[in-house]
């Protein structure tokens, strides 16, 4: 419980990690306006695949912490090379998909070893919902598949999750403050949901349980960003 109460106490911004889902050149201009009002920056498939390994290494250099966010997905060999890759690189959270079964998550820690990178297990995305699941042959519901992967993810020893906002109060009944939990899915008040189907605003998530809120667009959309990550700051502080 000592550690969750740890992570309670952390600062407002501390708790955003704003997503970089744009160009390698607009990321650089949010990192150089924003890194000294948050504390974390994603680096997702999109940028990744734009700007390389390097990006990382860049982002890092600026005193901010880095959330690769790849969800890796693979045998369980490369999984265990890619991670320590990625653990070499300096990121500090990284994210794979559970689904991906027992041997391949086990694969990811002995991939990560000594590194202090936090190990996040995909549980079911955001896009997602109860139908999208039956699609792929899924019978469970979102609720109960979310479960069943952390569980998984309790015996392999991740110790981190990415669940979407309605998730979090199930995961805090059943599994309290053992993982570090990293949510998708925030969006101000009033904010477009785009793709997003699970969805909460970001004092909502931190009252359900999150640990970490991933907002992207709600800001680097936004026609000033700073005014925009401000504006949910001093709305999370004030709900503390």
């Amino acid at each position: 419980m000592q550690g969750h109460l740890v992570k309670d106490l952390l600062l407002a911004k501390d708790k955003i990690i704003l997503a970089l889902d744009v160009s390698p050149q607009e990321a650089r201009e949010l990192v150089r306006r924003l890194g000294h009002r948050v504390g974390w920056f994603k680096v997702g498939l999109q940028l990744f695949t734009a700007a390389g390994p390097a990006i990382v290494e860049e982002i890092k250099k600026t005193g901010v912490k880095v959330f690769l966010d790849l969800k890796l997905h693979d045998i369980p060999n490369t999984i265990q090379q890619a991670v320590r890759s990625a653990c070499a690189l300096g990121a500090d959270m990284l994210t794979i998909h559970l689904c991906g079964g027992s041997e391949m998550c086990r694969a990811a820690v002995e991939g990560r070893a000594e590194s202090s990178t936090l190990l996040l297990g995909v549980t079911v995305l955001t896009s997602q919902n109860d139908q999208t699941l039956a699609e792929v042959g899924t019978k469970a519901n979102v609720t109960e598949q979310v479960l069943l992967l952390a569980t998984l993810a309790k015996a392999t020893g991740i110790t981190g999750l990415i669940a979407s906002p309605h998730e979090i109060g199930s995961l805090r009944d059943r599994f309290g403050p053992f993982f570090t939990i990293v949510t998708p899915g925030v969006r101000p008040s009033g904010a477009d949901r785009g793709d997003q189907k699970r969805v909460m605003t970001p004092s909502e998530a931190l009252a359900a349980g999150s640990d970490y809120l991933v907002i992207g667009r709600s800001i680097t959309g936004a026609e000033d960003p700073l005014t925009a990550l401000d504006g949910i700051i001093e709305d999370l502080e004030a709900a503390r």
